[in-house]
């Protein structure tokens, strides 16, 4: 990915489909933005007496204004993928966003119709009868869903979009790709999967050690729960296993659009999620019983620094691909 800013190949207009979609993504942004804007102006609506959200005004304002934003961001998207002035964005002024929604959204579209098939099959949610409800059951319903629809419209927008402007640089399979020379990029490539490989064991490890009920080094809060847990334990490896698959050409039969799906995704998500619930344990930081512990700190970091190592290999391959393929057509 480059540079660039010209579609290969453009085309004269936008389809009715993709109009749809557009139109799809920023519905769904609507309920979300109404009740954050709500909050903001001191509503309650959905938010139950006695719950802690309610403990902390001025925290809740800040919060609910930058998820405001981020929301937003999903309208611009829309709008970009979609208007003839989306064409000319520079190629890392849309990837970079792109790539934030998508690690936050692709956790939730997975996470969230799972949890409802669990609380179904247990007959309810997890939560002990002491505790506090931070939220009405409808607010989950109504925020998840729409982020649902939102995952799935921008999605099938970028994949088009992205497929018009650099698919390209993903056209064949693994085994077409350039081999590895010389002995000294063979030892390269394998040194870049040990590296990314053993800066995501740690929060590989604990993830999937919490995911199976363990409770070393979580301390009295459980943040996001064992589903969570779960899913970036599967975030990460879908990032390492991405790289090493582009890094060391396995998976031959493979297309080169599987190995950076999953480096696309999977970095995305460990690194978003990996800063957002370290940032959501800022908030808290000054209460003992939910302090984040040492363990849980160093996951997080552990996630963020995975995802954007994955993410930042991933776009070197891609202007690596780019500067070749400007090569052949100049010749």
């Amino acid at each position: 990915m480059t540079q660039s800013t010209a579609l290969a190949p453009a085309t004269a207009g936008v389809s009715a489909r993709r109009r749809l979609l557009r139109l799809v993504a920023i519905a769904a942004c609507l309920p979300y933005l109404c009740l954050k804007v709500a909050w903001i102006a001191g509503s309650h609506a959905g938010i139950p007496d006695g719950s802690p959200l309610l403990e902390h005004r001025v925290t809740m304002i800040v919060a609910n204004g930058l998820t405001v934003l981020m929301d937003a961001a999903v309208v611009v998207l829309a709008l970009l993928l979609t208007r003839p002035w989306g064409r000319r964005v520079p190629a890392w002024l849309l990837a970079v966003p792109m790539w934030i929604a998508t690690g936050l959204l692709a956790p939730i579209m997975a996470g969230f119709p799972a949890q409802l098939v669990l609380d179904a099959v247990r007959g309810g949610g997890a939560a002990g009868a002491g505790d506090k409800p931070y939220l009405a059951g409808w607010v989950f319903s109504v925020v998840y869903g729409g982020f649902i629809v939102q995952g799935l419209a921008l999605g099938t927008l970028f994949a088009g979009y992205a497929r018009d402007r650099w698919g390209h640089l993903w056209r064949g399979r693994v085994r077409e790709l350039p081999a590895l020379g010389t002995a000294r990029e063979a030892v390269s490539a394998r040194r870049t999967t040990a590296v990314v490989a053993a800066v995501a064991l740690f929060p590989a490890g604990t993830r999937a050690l919490w995911a199976c009920g363990g409770t070393a080094g979580l301390g009295a809060s459980h943040p996001g729960g064992r589903l969570m847990d779960l899913l970036m334990a599967v975030s990460l490896t879908a990032a390492v296993l991405g790289t090493g698959l582009l890094a060391l050409r396995r998976g031959s039969g493979l297309p080169v659009a599987v190995p950076l799906a999953l480096a696309w995704t999977g970095s995305g998500a460990a690194a978003c999620w990996g800063a957002w619930m370290a940032l959501g344990s800022l908030t808290v930081a000054q209460d003992a019983a939910v302090r984040p512990t040492a363990t849980l700190t160093l996951t997080y970091a552990g996630q963020v620094i995975t995802g954007f190592l994955v993410a930042c290999l991933a776009a070197r391959f891609l202007a690596d691909r780019s500067v070749k393929a400007r090569a052949c057509a100049g010749r």
